[in-house]
């Protein structure tokens, strides 16, 4: 259903606002420079710290600007069930083509509680499901047993696997079928994901390389492994380098590296890349060539 390059978009912030002016020309860039679809509200874009007002207006631009030309998978995760329920329906009446709904956190639901979480997010929308695990995050992993429950459930339609774990894609094809939708949450371990059986990466670097992102996960989804290889190794520093500190702060430093005025902006509890970091961001955009 999803395939690609997919970013897990900034949030851009000025003086403390959603800057809707930066947000809009970042959207027409990463379809210009071929995304395969978008995400806002993730955990890159910030979403804890949005207001339901601008969280929904995130959404709400994200798909007035994409007009169409890619779909929007829209964030609507929360740790409260009902919360998730609400930011469900508001993505569905917008026409988001999905909703990213992230494990509960913080709760530590058992994998019944999990099971029930989706299985309710399902009863009361038929918006489409990205089941995204991420337990560095969240604690609690979603386990391959559940998902294989969760994927019988017909609005449940893929994953955003951040496992760490590559072995998980071959026990979800067993589990949840071939065509289940499986895409990469880790950008450090796309390659190896989509020859395992994966269809794309929802990127955190993609926001700064969108077009060497989109080219390298069209060379996997070929079978041009000689070029996946290539632009691999070229985007594997920048990877890392926007980790050497808490995220987004490192990736909006190297958004303002690559496009004039993009502010750096983020929102307490983060605060932006350190020199250390920054250091490492400018050496791995050298090497993959974006400066």
């Amino acid at each position: 259903m999803f395939s690609g390059s997919i970013p897990a978009l900034v949030t851009p912030f000025c003086d403390g606002a959603f800057s809707e002016s930066h947000f809009r020309a970042l959207v027409d860039w990463q379809i210009a420079e071929g995304s395969n679809a978008l995400v806002p509200c993730g955990t890159t874009g910030e979403a804890p710290t949005l207001s339901y007002d601008e969280h929904y207006r995130v959404i709400a631009l994200c798909i007035e600007q994409a007009a169409g030309r890619v779909p929007v998978i829209a964030g609507c995760g929360s740790n409260d069930t009902a919360t998730a329920v609400r930011h469900m329906a508001f993505a569905k009446a917008e026409g988001a083509a999905a909703a990213l709904v992230v494990a509960p956190y913080y709760n530590r639901p058992s994998q019944e509680g999990i099971y029930a979480h989706f299985a309710h997010l399902a009863e009361k929308s038929d918006l489409p499901i990205i089941v995204y695990n991420v337990p560095a995050r969240t604690v609690t992993d979603i386990q391959p047993a559940t998902l294989a429950r969760l994927s019988e459930i017909p609005s449940i339609v893929g994953v955003k696997d951040a496992s760490g774990q590559v072995a998980r894609v071959g026990e979800h094809r067993l589990g949840c079928g071939a065509g289940f939708n499986q895409l990469c949450g880790n950008d450090d371990m796309a390659l190896a994901f989509n020859a395992a059986g994966g269809s794309g990466c929802i990127s955190v670097t993609a926001n700064v390389a969108p077009r060497l992102c989109a080219e390298f996960q069209a060379a996997t989804l070929a079978g041009d492994l000689e070029k996946a290889r290539e632009l691999n190794d070229r985007l594997l520093p920048l990877h890392g380098a926007l980790f050497t500190d808490a995220s987004p702060g490192p990736v909006k430093y190297a958004m303002a590296r690559v496009i004039n005025g993009f502010p750096e902006e983020v929102r307490l509890p983060l605060v932006r890349a350190s020199a250390a970091s920054r250091s490492a961001v400018d050496a791995a955009l050298e090497i993959a060539g974006l400066i």
